[in-house]
């Protein structure tokens, strides 16, 4: 579970962010910096090294070292990678990039594209329709973000994630198809004496509940991805009441506790005492060597008819702005994006490629389903107002799992994400 929160909890520090905003160097005559040279046809100088900041978890530094000594031996560039965490890449870069001493590269996820262009960290990144197109729609959606009124691509996409049913076979022979045939399977499944459910998932998380909102009409921001309208927050209208009416159904007496949280969810289902539970590929490696062959995964089952609109998260290469190599940075995280290199990527790391054709030649059933899932998520959105929603709906989620009333409880929500935003200074 704490691989997925390297995705959730970016969300900097207010002082931070307008500190370091307030800081943001001067982009105006930099704004097509990304691509020197390109636009006339000429290719920048060869440099002698670049500089990849690549996180520091073992499997992905891994990777990523056997990848850049592949292209230095391909392109005669020496790469250096650093291990550093991206827990810890926004403030380092804002302090070393100004001295020089920054990467070239650095590696985030997508929902903090909006904070890093607002501090001026990373430089837009001009590509061809060729370029673009092995990446998934739904990844190139992701790292898209309008500043100033306008719209650039701030990262190649790298890596996929989103998440889906993973269930027990000995418990739930059947994947679930539709959301009603996981409450059955919830009911009939269920003895809270015994430690025993059918179905289990935390109550306060808006990242894992979003589906049950999104698929009868409720959503986050309005406008478009990548131009979000943060004055038009979508979590309390009718599609969103019903939705959290259904969500609300799942809890209550013999059914999933209030009280659940992430430790008793993997606890139980790796004792298999859960028929199923909500989870994304991070959670694989240890359910797999819990329960073995019995482990299944299937996508978000059906809601209100359609597939399931599940939050998709993207972690991407980004060209640093204080780059003095920003043409042949570019050329690095393509030559690491492209279909070989990922699946490379995916065998060592065991992380799903946002490149379309290294994602279809996986034949791993399980990641296989999660790809599928994919195809029907939305990007988590991007801009640095995101930050003020994740603590009152978590906390509306909550009440709702305790049984109070929907319409109170996703209008107060509502209320004070748009509170939030207008004291942040966010306000449209």
């Amino acid at each position: 579970m704490k691989k997925r929160y390297l995705l959730l909890s970016f969300v900097m520090f207010l002082s931070l962010f307008v500190f370091l905003a307030a800081c943001a160097p001067d982009r105006e005559e930099e704004v097509n910096s990304g691509s020197e040279g390109e636009d006339n046809g000429e290719q920048a100088e060869k440099p002698e090294e670049l500089t990849v900041w690549a996180n520091d978890q073992e499997e992905q530094l891994e990777a990523v070292r056997k990848i850049a000594a592949d292209y230095e031996e391909q392109e005669g560039i020496k790469v250096n990678v650093e291990a550093k965490s991206m827990l810890d890449q926004l403030q380092e870069l804002s302090l070393a990039g100004p001295e020089g001493n920054g990467p070239d590269l650095f590696y985030q996820p997508h929902d903090q594209i909006g904070n890093i262009v607002a501090q001026g960290l990373a430089d837009p990144i001009n590509l061809t329709d060729d370029e673009l197109s092995p990446y998934a729609d739904a990844a190139v959606e992701a790292v898209t973000y309008n500043f100033d009124g306008e719209t650039d691509i701030y990262g190649i996409p790298a890596v996929f994630e989103t998440y889906g049913l993973f269930y027990n076979t000995d418990i739930v022979p059947e994947a679930p198809e539709t959301i009603e045939d996981l409450k059955t399977i919830l009911e009939e499944n269920t003895n809270a004496a015994e430690d025993k459910y059918g179905f289990l998932m935390k109550p306060d998380d808006l990242y894992f509940a979003y589906p049950f909102f999104k698929n009868y009409g409720g959503y986050i921001f309005g406008g478009d991805i990548g131009e979000y309208d943060t004055s038009d927050i979508g979590l309390n209208n009718k599609g969103a009441i019903e939705g959290g009416e259904l969500f609300q159904s799942f809890f209550g007496k013999g059914l999933i506790p209030s009280s659940t949280t992430i430790d008793v969810i993997d606890g139980l289902f790796s004792e298999g005492k859960v028929g199923a539970v909500i989870n994304g590929p991070w959670s694989i490696p240890g359910y797999k060597e819990a329960i073995g062959d019995s482990l299944g995964f299937a996508p978000f089952p059906a809601i209100n008819g359609e597939p399931s609109s599940t939050l998709v998260g993207v972690k991407a290469w980004m060209v640093s702005y204080y780059s003095e190599n920003k043409d042949w940075a570019k050329d690095l995280a393509l030559f690491m994006t492209n279909e070989e290199n990922l699946e490379y990527y995916f065998d060592v790391a065991g992380e799903l490629p946002p490149n379309t054709a290294a994602l279809e030649s996986i034949d791993d059933p399980i990641y296989a389903a999660f790809a599928e899932q994919i195809e029907y998520g939305v990007p988590m959105p991007s801009t640095p107002q995101m930050s003020q929603v994740w603590e009152p709906m978590n906390n509306a989620l909550q009440f709702l799992a305790e049984g109070e009333e929907a319409q109170a409880v996703l209008d107060e929500a509502a209320e004070q994400i748009q509170t939030n935003i207008n004291a942040s200074g966010g306000g449209q």
